[in-house]
C-alpha cells in the first residue's frame, strides 16, 4: 500500500497530466471568445456534482492535511472526466490568512443537529444603535502563517504543480456582495421592513458596509496584492480583454479582472427597492473592475433593464426561477446569458433522460439568438449517482447539436 503522501503525490501527477492536454487550450480559446461575445454556440460549465455523495469521493489518507489533498485532487480528476468545457490549470492556490475577518461584531448560528440541515442567523443588528457597533474590514494578511501554510504545500507538490498564492482582498464574492452580509447582520424581514419604516437608517447601514469592501479592495491594490489567479465570473474567466489566470502574477489593478456580485437575498424585493437600496452600492464596487458577471440563484427577470447601469457588465444569471423566454429577449446579444437549469430535473431526484432533455430543448431554442452557456450548479444530491453528470454533458451536446447544428 502506498503512503498517504505518495498516494496524494500520485494523484497530483495524474492531474497535471490532465492540464497538460491540448483540449485545455482548446477550451481556453473558446471561453475567450464567447466571454467576448464572439462565440458560435453554447459553452458548458459543471460547477457542482454532489461531490459528497459519491463513491469516488472515498479518501484513504488518514493525516488531516494529506486527506484534503487527496479529497482536492479526487474531485479534480472527476471533474476533468465529465467532458465539459471546463479548464483545468497546472497549478494549486493557497489562499492568504488574513487579520480582519468579519464586521465587529459575533453572527451566531443556532443548527439543527442534523448533518448539512438548516440553521438559524442570530442577528447582531437588532436596532438602530447597533450600527455603532460596527468595524469596518481593512486588508492585512498574516504574513507568517502565510508563509507556513504554502511551505508545507510547496513541500508536498511544488515539483509537480506550481503553488499559487492568493493574496488579494479578503472581501470578494459573498462578503462583498453587501447582500449576503446583510442578511448575517440584519436578517431579510427586518432589512425588508427598513426599506419602509427606516430608509435613511438603512441607507447609512448599507453605505458603510460598502465603503468598506471598497477600502479593503483598494486596500489590496495598494499593496499590490490582487493576482490574476483573482478573477471571479462563476464561469471560466477567459475573456479577450482580461490577461487569462496565471498563478503568482501579483500586482495586478482590479480593471484587469472579473468582478461578481449576486443580490440572492434581494430576490423578493422589487426592482426599485432593489435598485435604491443595493444595485446603487454595488455599482462603484463593481465598475472598478474591468468585466462584471452578475447573479447566482436569484430571479433577475425583471431586473436586467436596472443592471444595463453596470457600465462593464458581461454576464448574467439566469436561474432556475427565471423566466428564461423573457431573459432571453432582455438580454439579447448584449451579453452573455449564463443559463443555469434546476438540478433538481437534470440531475437530482429519478433520472430521466426525456425529462432532461425537454427542458433543453425547450429553454435553450428560446436562447438560440443569444450567447448562452449552460452551467450545472447546486446540486445536493445525484442520489449516488456518479454517471448523472457526465449523462447530462452528453444531453446537452446532443440539443446543442440539434439546435446550433
Amino acid at each position: 500500500m502506498p503512503t498517504d503522501r505518495t498516494l496524494v503525490r500520485d494523484l497530483a501527477q495524474r492531474y497535471a497530466e490532465v492540464c497538460a492536454d491540448p483540449i485545455q487550450a482548446v477550451r481556453r480559446d473558446a471561453w475567450r471568445q464567447h466571454n467576448s461575445l464572439r462565440g458560435d454556440r453554447p459553452l458548458i460549465y459543471v460547477r457542482a456534482f454532489a461531490w459528497h455523495e459519491l463513491p469516488e469521493h472515498q479518501c484513504h489518507c488518514t493525516d488531516p492535511f494529506l486527506r484534503g489533498w487527496e479529497d482536492h485532487f479526487r474531485q479534480r480528476l472527476f471533474w476533468a472526466s465529465l467532458g465539459d468545457d471546463s479548464v483545468f490549470e497546472p497549478w494549486v492556490t493557497v489562499g492568504a490568512r488574513y487579520r480582519c475577518s468579519g464586521w465587529g461584531v459575533p453572527v451566531s448560528r443556532q443548527h439543527s443537529g442534523q448533518a448539512g440541515g438548516a440553521f438559524k442567523v442570530d442577528y447582531p443588528i437588532r436596532d438602530e444603535a447597533d450600527i455603532e457597533r460596527l468595524r469596518a474590514p481593512w486588508h492585512e494578511i498574516d504574513e507568517d502563517a502565510t508563509a507556513k501554510a504554502v511551505e508545507q504545500v510547496e513541500e508536498l507538490l511544488g515539483d509537480i504543480l506550481t503553488v499559487d498564492i492568493d493574496r488579494a482582498g479578503a472581501y470578494r464574492m459573498w462578503t462583498a456582495d453587501l447582500s449576503t452580509d446583510l442578511f448575517y447582520l440584519r436578517g431579510i424581514e427586518h432589512f425588508s421592513l427598513d426599506m419602509l419604516d427606516r430608509p435613511e437608517w438603512l441607507h447609512r447601514l448599507v453605505g458603510f458596509m460598502a465603503d468598506g469592501v471598497a477600502r479593503c479592495h483598494q486596500q489590496a491594490e495598494q499593496a499590490g496584492d490582487w493576482g490574476l489567479t483573482a478573477h471571479q465570473n462563476q464561469a471560466m474567466p477567459y475573456a479577450e480583454e482580461l490577461p487569462d489566470p496565471a498563478p503568482n502574477q501579483r500586482g495586478v489593478r482590479r480593471d484587469r479582472l472579473w468582478g461578481y456580485m449576486a443580490s440572492q437575498e434581494f430576490t423578493g424585493i422589487s426592482p426599485g427597492m432593489w435598485s435604491e437600496f443595493l444595485l446603487a452600492y454595488q455599482r462603484p464596487i463593481l465598475e472598478q473592475f474591468g468585466l462584471v458577471a452578475y447573479g447566482c440563484c436569484e430571479d433577475l427577470t425583471r431586473k436586467i433593464p436596472a443592471l444595463r447601469q453596470i457600465r462593464n457588465l458581461r454576464r448574467i444569471a439566469v436561474s432556475p426561477f427565471a423566466n428564461v423566454a423573457a431573459c432571453a429577449e432582455a438580454i439579447g446579444r448584449d451579453y452573455v446569458l449564463s443559463y443555469r437549469p434546476s438540478p433538481a430535473d437534470m440531475v437530482g431526484y429519478g433520472w430521466d433522460e426525456q425529462r432532461v432533455l425537454s427542458v433543453l430543448r425547450r429553454d435553450l431554442a428560446l436562447c438560440r439568438e443569444s450567447h448562452v452557456d449552460i452551467t450545472l450548479k447546486d446540486v445536493e444530491t445525484m442520489q449516488g449517482d456518479s454517471r448523472r453528470a457526465a449523462e447530462f454533458v452528453r444531453l446537452c451536446r446532443q440539443v446543442i447539436g440539434e439546435l446550433w447544428g
